[in-house]
């Protein structure tokens, strides 16, 4: 799934520690990262989240049904700040 225009990275970040099961970034090269893991967190939101901790476009792999409403929820607006 993709996400786009994050504003608020440690919102989307809280979303993602509740998920049950692994939440993956996908790269523009195609590799898979563990957002669950602190190690791939702390790179990504070095990496990635710099710009002003604002996302443009984020690709996200979600395997839990449950994980895969709460993003979508998160991405309509629909889930409460953590």
């Amino acid at each position: 799934m993709k996400l786009y225009n994050i504003d608020n990275v440690e919102e989307f970040m809280g979303v993602v520690d509740k998920c049950s099961g692994p939440v993956e970034l996908v790269s523009p090269e195609g590799d898979r990262l563990n957002l669950k893991s602190e190690l791939t967190k702390y790179i990504a939101v070095t990496n990635l989240f710099s710009n002003k901790a604002y996302i443009h476009k984020l690709e996200l792999v979600a395997y839990e049904k449950e994980d895969i409403e709460a993003l979508m929820k998160y991405m309509f607006g629909d889930t409460p700040t953590p």
